[in-house]
């Protein structure tokens, strides 16, 4: 338990100092929080009856929505239950996409704390639409299954079947877009 204490320290100060714009602190943050979001999403696939490879495509959604959602965490409080809420509800989108009914633990959301909403400021405006340029630099078909998907949350099947496409090129569209928009994120703040 003091190691995860002593880690959730690390990993608040980091996120302190990546709020405050040190990109290379961010950076050292994401990568050492992927071993621990890839371990609650395999959790979660085991639990939920998906198979290892939905982990991944949680991990990238997350890591995602950490950077998009970054300006909500509050300061005050510890990192790890917040992350670990936001890849646990990304596993129960992941289930909910593939028509399964997501069941999760109640003991698992015990040390979560809903983070308050602030009001609208420049800096959340300049990363919405910061998110809005990258999304902008994708191909149109992995930029629209990321905004039926990942931001509007239509469940894999009205989303395909919207966009005129079968569930696995969605997913394939999902996934590489997802990719890509790290991508282009580690060029834009390298």
């Amino acid at each position: 338990m003091p190691d995860i204490l002593a880690r959730d320290r690390e990993w608040s100060a980091a996120m302190r100092a990546a709020l405050a714009g040190d990109g290379a602190a961010y950076r050292r943050l994401l990568a050492e929080l992927v071993p621990f979001l890839r371990r609650i999403c395999l959790n979660s696939c085991a639990r939920a009856g998906l198979s290892a490879s939905e982990a991944e495509d949680a991990v990238q959604e997350t890591l995602l929505a950490i950077h998009l959602k970054r300006h909500t965490w509050d300061q005050n409080q510890p990192l790890r239950p917040w992350l670990a809420a936001i890849a646990r509800n990304k596993m129960i989108d992941a289930a909910r996409r593939r028509g399964r009914r997501a069941e999760m633990d109640i003991a698992d959301f015990e040390d979560v704390l809903a983070a308050p909403v602030e009001a609208d400021n420049f800096e959340r405006e300049m990363d919405r639409q910061g998110a809005l340029r990258l999304l902008d630099l994708l191909s149109a078909k992995q930029r629209e299954a990321i905004e039926a998907v990942s931001i509007r949350g239509e469940s894999l099947r009205d989303a395909a079947k919207n966009l005129g496409v079968s569930e696995g090129a969605l997913r394939v569209s999902v996934h590489r877009g997802l990719k890509a928009l790290a991508e282009l994120y580690r060029k834009l703040n390298a």
